[in-house]
């Protein structure tokens, strides 16, 4: 779990970077969260977008998400979402 001050931290640092993934009409499926689990150990922090055909919301979305690879779910304005997840290899973002 993440502070508030961290969570603001990462939320910067989410500012200049642009979405790598779409959450299409196939929803979350297994292919998709693996790809986001090697996203994640690769980059540590990713953004989102989440379309419209998908059937979820932005909210919805990360919370799924975060329940089934154990991730933070750090912000989910409009379509767009930003996951954390600390690299077990080589971290790479140091939190406040």
């Amino acid at each position: 779990m993440i502070s508030s001050k961290q969570r603001a931290y990462l939320r910067s640092l989410a500012n200049t970077i642009t979405p790598i993934f779409q959450l299409g009409k196939n929803g979350i499926e297994e292919a998709f969260l693996r790809q986001l689990e090697e996203a994640l150990e690769a980059r540590e922090i990713i953004k989102i977008t989440v379309l419209e055909n998908s059937g979820y919301t932005a909210k919805e979305a990360i919370n799924e998400i975060c329940e089934s690879i154990g991730c933070e779910g750090v912000q989910a304005i409009g379509n767009k979402i930003v996951i954390y997840k600390a690299s077990q290899k080589n971290p790479r973002i140091v939190l406040p």
